[in-house]
């Protein structure tokens, strides 16, 4: 990989993670405490509150995988195996990395 596309594809990776990091504090900050969440026999703000709360959680559960994968994509460009697949060691395909640059595994194992 030549230095300038390796500098590039490092910015873009940790500008991800950079944005997932910022989506990730919003979805998992603490609650008002003077908030009233629960289910109840009415839908009402609660209720509401209630369903926003676990869609934040399922988001934030997904998005945090994702945080993963970028970070070990970053690693990989570190130590030299970026674009090559964790699972079978063979080369992840250029159209794959160019969609989604964090990928760690060939689209066989993916």
């Amino acid at each position: 990989m030549e230095p300038a596309d390796r500098a590039e594809l490092i910015s873009e990776l940790d500008a991800k993670a950079a944005g997932l990091r910022q989506r990730l504090a919003e979805l998992t900050r603490p609650v008002d405490s003077g908030a009233t969440i629960g289910f109840g026999k009415r839908i009402g703000d609660g209720t509401t509150q209630a369903i926003q709360q676990m869609t934040d959680a399922s988001s934030a559960q997904q998005l945090s995988g994702l945080l993963d994968e970028v970070l070990r994509a970053r690693a990989k460009v570190d130590d030299g195996s970026y674009g090559r697949c964790d699972v079978c060691g063979e080369p992840i395909g250029d159209e794959r990395l160019e969609f989604r640059p964090w990928s760690t595994a060939c689209v066989r194992h993916a």
